[in-house]
């Protein structure tokens, strides 16, 4: 049997590829939604986010790349003012996805 050393190459890549180019949050299930009156921009979702989808600017959180986002909820499961159940004091709140889906 062959070892991967001995196994002639199958394909080359000339060029390195990246995710940001592509659309890759089109099959989520949960939604992170921003509720920016809540946020304290501690960045801590910004940090744990594993698809960098949280948008920053001037060192505040102001949204979402939802073309990115695979609606894991590391964000909202991370952030300190998304702990109890009070969803209108939450600045992440994981909603499902058929709630934003338009109708065909």
């Amino acid at each position: 049997m062959k070892g991967w050393k001995d196994l002639e190459i199958g394909a080359v890549i000339t060029n390195p590829g990246s995710s940001a180019e592509y659309k890759t949050g089109e099959w989520r299930a949960w939604r992170p939604v921003f509720q920016r009156e809540n946020c304290i921009d501690c960045m801590i979702c910004w940090v744990f986010c594993p698809d960098s989808s949280i948008i920053v600017e001037d060192k505040k959180v102001v949204g979402i790349d939802y073309e990115h986002c695979k609606g894991c909820g590391i964000c909202a499961f991370e952030c300190p003012k998304s702990k109890g159940d009070d969803e209108s004091k939450k600045a992440l709140v994981m909603k499902p996805e058929y709630l934003f889906r338009e109708e065909d």
